[in-house]
């Protein structure tokens, strides 16, 4: 699929070098046909070390020749970095996109090209584990998705999606999910630590719980509600304690924790810093 494809990447921090490791690691690339470009000349020598890839800090040399070019810079700084590429990206590149809240109408019309894919993973792809939500401009070629489902496959899974509007929604749910659970099993943790135990007991108990409960669910063909259920006996401590985090709001609190990065998400798709929100959508 890649055979004479060069990949770019337009940005080399955690996520790019995430995709980096997956293509190269499941042989769907030759490491000397991906470029990664970035600010940093330390950064560009330990991937160039470690995986074998060529690395520039011009964003203008890295695309040249490309058959696929990766977006994996930071939102804030989106805008100085595609008058740089404006025009250069080759015609029939695809353009995949990982920038959360930039829209399709504003990569065309900055980059100067329609073949776009915009897409939202998460953390977890930086060990295969991830889940990306993506979609494309009606331009993208049917090969071109194949390219798309090869490169976030190589993250972990991959969703489709028709309607872009979708793609703020990922963002909000499992795009921003793991800094969620890390919160709840930072929590967790410092509970435990308050009832008695040591740091790292705590954190042994709590790491195994998630992780099992994860791996419970997914062996498991029954409802969440169902398997809640099965663990929380009448008048017990399971019951006691739900009981309570129900009393605190706590299905309210994460639902519009959820529901304020959707709009946070949608904020940055339309432009707008934090400093230029009205009172009311801060």
């Amino acid at each position: 699929m890649f055979s004479n494809v060069t990949i770019a990447f337009i940005g080399s921090g955690s996520m790019a070098e995430a995709m980096i490791s997956g293509l190269i690691s499941q042989k769907l690339i030759d490491p000397q046909s991906v470029v990664a470009s970035g600010p940093r000349p330390e950064r560009g020598q330990y991937l160039r070390d470690k995986y074998g890839i060529c690395v520039t800090a011009d964003n203008g040399a890295a695309v040249e020749g490309a058959g696929v070019v990766v977006l994996s810079v930071k939102p804030q700084i989106l805008s100085v970095v595609m008058p740089e590429l404006k025009g250069h990206i080759p015609t029939g590149a695809l353009a995949l996109s990982i920038i959360a809240g930039a829209r399709i109408e504003t990569l065309a019309q900055g980059l100067l090209h329609t073949g776009i894919v915009r897409s939202m993973p998460n953390t977890p792809a930086q060990i295969g584990e991830g889940i990306t939500v993506w979609t494309a401009s009606p331009e993208v070629t049917a090969a071109q998705r194949q390219q798309a489902e090869a490169i976030l496959g190589a993250c972990g899974q991959q969703v489709f999606v028709a309607d872009e509007d979708y793609l703020d929604m990922a963002t909000a749910l499992s795009g921003n999910g793991p800094a969620y659970v890390f919160l709840f099993m930072e929590a967790m943790v410092d509970a435990g630590v308050h009832l008695g135990f040591s740091r790292h007991v705590a954190e042994q108990l709590v790491l195994q719980t998630v992780k099992g409960s994860v791996d419970y669910v997914l062996h498991s063909p029954n409802h969440l509600a169902r398997l809640r259920n099965q663990v929380t006996s009448p008048g017990g401590t399971s019951a006691e304690a739900l009981y309570y985090l129900e009393k605190a709001g706590f299905r309210t609190a994460l639902s519009r924790a959820i529901w304020a990065g959707y709009q946070r998400s949608v904020q940055l798709g339309r432009g707008k810093k934090r400093s230029q929100l009205a009172d009311g959508e801060k």
